[in-house]
């Protein structure tokens, strides 16, 4: 037993919890720690999702084991909710399918489509979970470009051309976690036409779709690009939209085939999320949009605080279009040392945590995510230490 397992061994160190670990040190020896790190939401779920599972909890029904494909009402209010937003319409027997948060749902999905060996495109940097959840399937990742832009559709090129065997799947993630970066319907219909021509499955991780701070231009779904529904499908999660990160729930909606293996694969390790969780959740999507409109106007403010105090602190934010994090280049005097090493530092000169960009993959280590997870105050707060700490002489608010 003296050797590591041998999915383990395929998995590097986690970089997050070196940083959460001094974290926790620097806490204990009594610092107060800013924590812009883990995309963890800070605003608590709305009181109707609340009292309904409270209301749900009452009946005794609802404690037996559950439907692991999603009960059939939080399923018909998933395939409502893309045909209101998106156009798209879904039969939600069949191409819908509930899960426990999109990690889960992306981990299973991996389990059901790969063989040992098969290839992967996956952009760097990206969520972990992109990428892990099929190298613990045995997959193997050949990383393209990560902007949606003309780069991402030439290293698709690149890496059909010399990926042997051939690819047999693609991710996307726009809203990009941890990027930011937003994708067109444009740039979708032209993945979509070559992941066709190249027989490639597309898994589009949509976790942000409702986080966008442009009124006019809301995130589009890769399934509104006619023939998509051949070739992809697409994840959603509720846990940033309706501040219900801890209830994991979640969805795969789009290509039958694929919800079926991953709805039969699911079938065999779990019973599905606890009903009156279920419940709650259909009413949150069933509900008139005001919940979803109050989280995208509280993370808005906050992305405007942290692009001004932190500008005027010495740090220059790239204001993101979309999600709850900003994607921020390490200082130039700071870059060469890492984003690792940057984070650390960060932690024990100005007692503020954030995300080394090298847990999303090799191309992000000279960047770190910050997490608009903590209220307007503490970013300003957190300003003014990063000001101490770049010793800039500007005043902060």
């Amino acid at each position: 037993m003296s050797e590591q397992f041998h999915k383990i061994r395929r998995l590097p160190p986690y970089v997050f919890e070196q940083v959460n670990r001094l974290k926790a040190s620097a806490r204990a020896a009594g610092a107060d720690i800013i924590d812009l790190g883990m995309g963890n939401p800070d605003l608590p779920t709305p009181q109707g999702i609340i009292d309904k599972l409270c209301e749900a909890v009452q009946d005794p029904r609802t404690h037996r084991y559950s439907s692991s494909k999603g009960i059939p009402g939080l399923r018909k209010a998933q395939a409502n909710y893309y045909a209101r937003r998106f156009g798209v319409k879904l039969n939600p027997d069949t191409q819908v399918v509930a899960t426990l948060g999109s990690k889960e749902g992306f981990a299973n999905m991996a389990q059901a489509i790969t063989a040992p060996g098969d290839v992967i495109l996956c952009p760097d940097p990206t969520y972990p979970i992109h990428t892990f959840g099929f190298v613990m399937s045995g997959g193997v990742i050949r990383s393209i470009s990560a902007k949606p832009d003309d780069s991402f559709l030439v290293s698709l090129e690149r890496g059909v051309k010399h990926s042997i065997p051939s690819p047999i799947a693609l991710i996307l993630s726009f809203p990009s976690n941890p990027t930011a970066q937003v994708a067109t319907l444009d740039f979708y219909k032209e993945v979509v036409a070559f992941a066709r021509k190249h027989n490639i499955i597309i898994l589009s991780d949509l976790a942000y779709s409702e986080i966008y701070f442009d009124e006019n231009n809301p995130p589009p779904s890769v399934l509104q690009v006619e023939g998509a529904m051949d070739v992809a499908v697409e994840f959603t999660s509720m846990s940033k939209t309706f501040s219900m990160a801890g209830w994991r729930m979640g969805f795969a909606v789009g290509n039958e085939r694929l919800i079926a293996a991953l709805t039969r694969v699911k079938s065999y390790l779990d019973y599905g999320a606890f009903t009156p969780v279920q419940v709650a959740a259909t009413a949150a999507l069933n509900g008139d949009g005001s919940d979803i409109e109050y989280v995208r106007n509280v993370y808005k403010t906050r992305r405007d605080v942290l692009v001004e105090s932190f500008g005027r602190a010495g740090w220059e934010i790239p204001s993101p279009e979309a999600t709850m994090f900003a994607w921020v280049p390490i200082p130039e005097r700071y870059r060469a040392m890492g984003s690792l090493d940057f984070s650390k530092l960060l932690i024990e000169k100005a007692d503020v945590a954030v995300a080394p960009g090298l847990g999303f993959g090799e191309h992000g280590d000279e960047f770190v995510r910050i997490a608009l997870v903590e209220n307007e105050h503490r970013i300003r707060q957190a300003a003014r230490n990063i000001k101490r700490f770049l010793g800039n002489a500007d005043g902060v608010a």
